[in-house]
């Protein structure tokens, strides 16, 4: 091999390790990009229900407007996902304080289940 060849190959090999890199992260991108038009497009039928409906998932119309409002090249299903993540877990600390009893109080004690006082 000439010493032309030699430096034209060591040069050359940064050069196509850039771009071997830069394709990898523009071919993830637009992976990205795919993905969240799909899950724009599925999320649209969110839309078609009625308020209630939504409640029951645990969103809202303005959970869908904002996650709609989002650029095109993000995944607004992380958004209603993260909105229902968070009512959930409101609900669940909401539970954890503990309910009155229905127990009737006799002498300031309650009756258990055995008919003993507790």
């Amino acid at each position: 091999m000439t010493s032309h060849a030699e430096t034209w190959k060591v040069a050359a090999e940064p050069f196509g390790r850039t771009i071997v890199a830069v394709a990898r992260i523009v071919t993830v991108r637009l992976r990205q990009i795919l993905v969240a038009l799909r899950h724009r497009r599925d999320a649209a039928i969110l839309a078609s229900l009625d308020d209630r409906m939504l409640a029951d998932i645990g969103l809202s119309r303005s959970d869908l407007r904002e996650a709609f409002g989002e650029p095109l090249w993000r995944d607004p299903t992380v958004l209603l996902v993260s909105r229902v993540r968070q009512r959930r877990a409101g609900r669940r600390s909401a539970r954890a304080v503990p309910a009155p009893s229905i127990v009737p109080q006799i002498g300031g004690a309650g009756v258990t289940r055995a008919g003993r006082t507790a």
